[in-house]
């Protein structure tokens, strides 16, 4: 749909490969508590040895979040501190930060169908741009405004499993959240130009389990296309009310888990595992590709792990889906792990996922665990993939 025509778009902006991403949904959970797992992870706690860590991996570009309620403590007053904290020790550790702006979560007077949730979400963005640079006048400063609006505006808006806790509202939630997205970009870059953009939405495929059935066909067919209307919405192709632009579809986040994939009518989902693959099942690199045809901008890979014990293995899975994305001449700028530390389930902090490189098992000194398997996996692949990859190449799309 795009030409690769935007200012400076044309180079990789990151330091690494292969990336990391630390937890920091705060959203109100299903249940009506707020959740912070920034600290729930123990990140606060842990901030410089986490960021050490990276370095005995090769990683040096990291997702973080600014965790909008706790840093606007009321309306349009704000506490950077712990973000001052995070910008300097990542200096300090020679660690690029990506920034969310927004990872699930908002103040407690707030919901995305506020009349005043746009003019105050866009008035934190500026802020944070003037102290982000205030404090680093130079260099690359990506951000992603909202973290994944497609599935929060389902969880919020359909499922009531967060803020604002509705039914049948997914598309007002997602048309508010885009809103306040676009008018964010539009604060942010009035204070600096050269900001990048960095969307980060779910890659999922959906597809029907009858074939033969043209109304099944074109229903999941339907379903599967609505992923892209956040996309769509941002560089202006739909609801131009709101002004997208083409040039706020900079670069192109795809968050992939092992549960992305499954068919329409019975929601049974599609397993990475099965040998020989599931006739319906798609491969990471046929999804990609069909997103970078449709839009023509840099794609990476925002977020990606899975549970438990087949960790290395998905490593390997993912790996081999990157391999096969630049040997085609794809323009894959990275992949994130995510989260490279474990988390608790935001809706149960009892329960651990063990889906990161280090595990914790103790809930009260929070102590990284190394899983050496995981970790002598992105150990290997990594190698591999700098061969492949050169960071500071100029693509041409």
């Amino acid at each position: 749909m795009f030409s690769n025509d935007f200012l400076f778009s044309d180079i990789n902006p990151f330091k690494s490969f292969l990336m990391g991403g630390f937890e920091c949904a705060d959203q109100e959970n299903a249940f009506g508590n707020r959740v912070d797992l920034y600290k729930a992870s123990g990140h606060d706690r842990y901030l410089e040895e986490d960021y050490d860590r990276l370095h005995s991996i090769s990683v040096k570009t990291v997702r973080e979040g600014i965790r909008w309620s706790a840093v606007e403590t009321s309306p349009y007053q704000y506490n950077w501190e712990e973000v001052e904290r995070i910008i300097e020790v990542s200096h300090l550790k020679n660690i690029q930060v990506v920034w969310d702006i927004c990872h699930f979560g908002f103040p407690a007077d707030l919901t995305p169908l506020h009349p005043m949730f746009a003019r105050r979400f866009s008035h934190l963005c500026r802020e944070f741009v003037m102290k982000y640079r205030s404090l680093v006048p130079e260099g690359d400063l990506i951000v992603t405004p909202i973290n994944e609006v497609s599935f929060i505006s389902w969880l919020g808006g359909d499922v009531r499993g967060a803020s604002p806790y509705c039914v049948g509202q997914g598309w007002e939630v997602k048309y508010a959240l885009m809103k306040a997205y676009i008018e964010g970009i539009e604060m942010m870059k009035e204070v600096d130009p050269s900001l990048r953009i960095l969307i980060t939405e779910p890659l999922v495929s959906i597809v029907s389990g009858d074939a033969d059935n043209p109304e099944s066909v074109l229903s999941a067919e339907n379903k599967h296309f609505e992923q892209f209307q956040v996309h769509d919405i941002l560089c202006g192709a739909m609801c131009p009310e709101l002004r997208g632009k083409p040039e706020y579809l900079d670069i192109i986040g795809v968050n992939y888990y092992h549960h992305n994939q499954w068919i329409n009518e019975t929601h049974e989902y599609l397993s990475w595992e099965e040998e020989p693959p599931h006739p319906l099942f798609r491969s990471l690199h046929f999804l990609i590709e069909t997103v970078f045809i449709r839009y023509g901008r840099p794609i990476l890979i925002a977020e990606t792990s899975y549970p438990g014990e087949n960790r290395a293995k998905w490593i390997y899975f993912i790996a081999n889906e990157c391999f096969s994305m630049m040997k085609s001449g794809l323009p894959l700028l990275g992949c994130c792990y995510y989260p490279i530390i474990d988390r608790p389930d935001w809706d149960d902090l009892d329960n651990w996922h063990h889906s990161g490189l280090w595990d914790v098992f103790d809930p009260i000194s929070l102590k990284r665990e190394a899983d050496v398997e995981s970790i002598n996996a992105i150990i290997q692949v990594g190698k591999q993939l700098d061969r492949l990859s050169c960071i500071d190449f100029k693509m041409s799309l």
